[in-house]
């Protein structure tokens, strides 16, 4: 009888951690100015606002392959001044690598190219199609298409939001001299990101994912990168670790952590945490030219450091 009673009560605590674990990784449930449902929707629809409206004002070159995959494309909008020697912001989208594309993601191309910015918004192939090792390796290839096809740029701006925040996190654990091109990285801007995967493994959102612990640790930053060495010579470039205050308590562990990870490694990483924005609004305000964000962004460019 005691034994019938420890058992479901150890059943019952389990339950209720992965009842708080599903809570804690399902950021629309912490937005707190509409209902979830409502803010996917708004984010949804002003993410493809402010893509078709880049289309329709900026000179661009949609659907580039930067790879012979199908889904290896990028849309590229160029500012009005025409120079092979411009800096390019690579923005990679979230979705937990299983939703949104590059037709939903242009939120910043308006402010970015009126200041003379390049930015490229990255597709890949996304869960169930592709898997995360192979999302990992697109990533990285979009960044060495931009470095050989501009090779004159004036930097290489990088940065992703929740699941394309993990994309480009990982891109500090890649070997480039493997690949033939080291990438004129200047900065990272890691947006409401996750960086170890292994709760995530155990979440309903992993359905299609299908990750498993050892893919989980093989692509989790976080771990991998407090075990690596110091980062390679050229590539210290700054990395700010971003994080909205309507976010739940394990976004925000995630960030700040990561953030001590990178620090502790020798990288050039700050975090900041965002007042009065969400998982959501965090990204839909980079369409304005005065938000923090977007300051921020100019501000690092304009530095070239």
């Amino acid at each position: 009888m005691a034994e019938e009673w420890r058992r479901q009560r150890s059943a019952h605590k389990l339950t209720s951690a992965l009842q708080e674990l599903e809570k804690q990784y399902s950021p629309s449930r912490w937005v707190v100015r509409v209902e979830p449902e409502e803010a996917l929707r708004t984010f949804s629809g002003k993410g493809t606002e402010a893509t078709k409206n880049a289309q329709a004002t900026r000179r661009c070159q949609l659907h580039a392959p930067y790879g012979d995959g199908k889904g290896d494309r990028m849309d590229i909008y160029f500012p009005d001044v025409q120079s092979e020697a411009l800096p390019f912001f690579l923005f990679f989208h979230g979705g937990y690598w299983q939703s949104g594309s590059k037709d939903q993601s242009a939120f910043m191309v308006d402010p970015l190219t009126a200041q003379g910015v390049a930015v490229a918004v990255v597709d890949y192939d996304i869960a169930p199609k592709g898997s995360l090792d192979q999302m990992v390796d697109q990533v990285t290839r979009s960044i060495m298409f931009i470095q050989k096809r501009y090779p004159c740029n004036e930097g290489i701006y990088l940065c992703g939001h929740s699941a394309g925040a993990h994309l480009a996190s990982m891109v500090l654990l890649a070997s480039w001299t493997e690949h033939g091109v080291v990438p004129n990285l200047r900065g990272l801007f890691l947006v409401s990101g996750i960086y170890d995967l292994e709760p995530f493994v155990h979440t309903s959102n992993n359905a299609l994912l299908l990750l498993t612990l050892e893919d989980a640790l093989r692509n989790s930053p976080q771990q991998r990168l407090d075990v690596a060495p110091a980062p390679p010579a050229g590539l210290a470039c700054p990395i700010l670790v971003m994080v909205g205050e309507h976010e739940s308590p394990e976004f925000h562990r995630q960030s700040w952590e990561f953030c001590q990870t990178l620090c502790r490694g020798g990288w050039k990483a700050s975090f900041k945490k965002l007042p009065d924005v969400d998982h959501f609004s965090i990204i839909e305000n980079l369409t304005k030219k005065d938000y923090v964000v977007t300051q921020i962004i100019m501000k690092t460019i304009s530095q070239k450091c």
